[in-house]
């Protein structure tokens, strides 16, 4: 299983000008939602910051939610290669179980840095989207495979997806604002729910 390619990559042959636009448009719309939040930065203001038309911004990238994509493109590829082939236990060559746990810290430390810009990109297209395809539907398959080998009798897809919801950015970030939360309790609570899950049978 090899990371997904996001849809907002430029194409082999871009232009010249056409590359410097893109990085100018990427490097202002960073500039402005680490200044101003990325739910209070305007299309509007990026494109006067970039110093670039209008029309090209939405030619370029459509919404704030496909530039969104674009600003997570690297840290996506990071977090995936990490767990698909980086070392132990994380990647390959430690029991299903402990990978697992380690996916779910993995990916809250990732939502925990990219939160913000994971919930903008989720915004596109139309709703429930997401759950088809892009990152969802690269860490729904690893779950499921690690399900199968951890725990046989189980229901794998379905358990993914359950397993997969308290991971969603929003109920990550909405935990993370309580004064008694912190990272490290979420951890401890996802790998305590991993074992229940990978190790009892079903009734």
């Amino acid at each position: 299983m090899d990371p997904i390619d996001l849809p907002v990559l430029g194409a082999p042959a871009e232009r010249a000008d056409a590359a410097r636009n893109r990085q100018r448009i990427i490097a202002a719309a960073e500039r402005l939602f680490a200044r101003d939040g990325v739910a209070c930065t305007s299309m509007d203001a990026i494109a006067a910051e970039a110093q670039v038309g209008k029309g090209t911004l939405f030619r370029r990238f459509g919404d704030r939610a496909s530039l969104a994509l674009a600003l997570l493109d690297s840290s996506e590829r990071a977090f995936q290669d990490a767990f698909i082939r980086g070392p132990a236990p994380l990647g390959p060559g430690a029991p299903a179980c402990e990978r697992l746990i380690a996916f779910g810290r993995g990916l809250m430390h990732h939502l925990a840095a990219h939160g913000d810009l994971i919930l903008a990109a989720q915004t596109t297209g139309t709703p429930g989207r997401r759950f088809d395809g892009g990152p969802y539907g690269t860490y729904r398959a690893h779950v499921t495979a690690l399900l199968r080998d951890a725990a046989p009798d189980l229901d794998a897809p379905y358990a993914a997806e359950a397993l997969l919801a308290p991971l969603g950015a929003e109920v990550v970030l909405h935990q993370l604002r309580q004064p008694d939360m912190t990272l490290e309790r979420l951890a401890a609570g996802w790998g305590a729910i991993v074992r229940r899950v990978a190790s009892t049978p079903p009734a």
